[in-house]
């Protein structure tokens, strides 16, 4: 006969013995939940893009294949699965199986993804120390502030720069030692700089920070530009509906043929016998959304740049289904009310 002691201990053994399992069936609850989600979602993207193309080709609808509608009835299966699943660990729950690791770990991966706002690229160069130094005064901020405005305004700054035609010299070296004081730079390492290269330096601003961050909105700006971050938040949140868009002071004028005119256009015969631009957002501060710096990062090889990064810019949409917004506000010209932003 068992004594109450031995029974005690044997119930105990018992309940520790189930612990492990039940930590194995939420972790393994976990990652099914992962996997059938991308799975889920791959398939639900891929009826997506055939039905869009549908739209855009006018061709009726498409026949989704076999292989795509099977997948969605697998995860529409795993799905239920996983609902039996998630029943049994809210029961073990109760029962005290919690573990609380779990849950803060979940808890701050979830806080920490959430999508910046806007991507900033202060496009500067060689020797202008001086305004990034006024801009960070300014507006940017540096160390903590410069954390505080991504993480409590979702808006992350920094400049943009290229390396010197002869590398390793003073001039990279200069901005290697800025960057590890500061930490707010984006080197492209691939791009030389020099003053006719500059558009080409705004397209792959927009590439990389595309591939880097996965943000709702990429804006361009200029390093003598200041600007009013609470007035660009508050009018990027308007827009945010828009998946196709491309915000500024909108704008076109003279293409000028002459050499040795300050804004020559060596590719001044593409643009008709009228020689006038097309309608683009001025240079000092443009936005695009996500979509259309991924549709830059895609084809950063093949897109053609000119004389200036907005006229470059302009050209790269106006044969896309973009959303051209003509915002008084990104017109740099003077600090008025409610402006984003001013030249300096």
């Amino acid at each position: 006969m068992q004594s109450r002691g031995s029974s005690a201990r044997l119930s105990g053994m018992a309940f520790r013995s189930r612990v492990p399992t039940l930590l194995l069936s939420m972790f393994a609850t976990f990652a099914s939940i992962y996997v059938a989600g991308r799975l889920w979602q791959d398939a639900q993207n891929r009826v997506y893009l055939i039905k869009e193309l549908d739209k855009i080709t006018g061709q009726g609808q498409s026949a989704i294949s076999v292989d795509d509608t099977l997948k969605i009835i697998a995860c529409r299966e795993q799905l239920k699965k996983l609902s039996a699943l998630e029943m049994e660990l809210a029961a073990a729950r109760q029962e005290g199986f919690t573990s609380k690791r779990t849950e803060t770990t979940y808890t701050n991966d979830a806080k920490s993804k959430k999508r910046p706002l806007v991507v900033v690229g202060i496009l500067t160069k060689f020797g202008r120390d001086k305004n990034r130094d006024a801009i960070r005064k300014a507006w940017m901020g540096t160390g903590a502030a410069l954390k505080k405005l991504e993480n409590e305004k979702g808006i992350i700054a920094r400049f943009v720069i290229g390396r010197s035609a002869n590398r390793g010299d003073q001039f990279d070296r200069a901005i290697d030692n800025e960057n590890r004081k500061t930490n707010d730079f984006i080197i492209l390492d691939k791009h030389v700089e020099a003053p006719e290269e500059f558009p080409k330096k705004a397209k792959l601003f927009f590439a990389h920070a595309a591939d880097k961050w996965d943000a709702e909105f990429y804006a361009k700006v200029n390093d003598d530009v200041y600007v009013n971050i609470d007035a660009l938040g508050a009018t990027l949140a308007t827009h945010l509906d828009k998946p196709h868009v491309y915000i500024g002071c909108m704008k076109s004028g003279e293409v000028f043929s002459e050499p040795g005119q300050k804004w020559y256009e060596p590719d001044w015969w593409k643009f008709g016998d009228k020689r006038s631009y097309f309608r683009h957002a001025s240079g000092e501060m443009y936005v695009i959304s996500q979509a259309l710096a991924k549709f830059i990062s895609i084809n950063r090889s093949i897109l053609r740049t000119y004389a200036h990064d907005d006229v470059s810019a302009g050209s790269w949409f106006i044969g896309l289904d973009v959303k051209h917004v003509d915002e008084g506000k990104f017109c740099c010209s003077s600090w008025s009310s409610g402006a984003i932003c001013a030249g300096v």
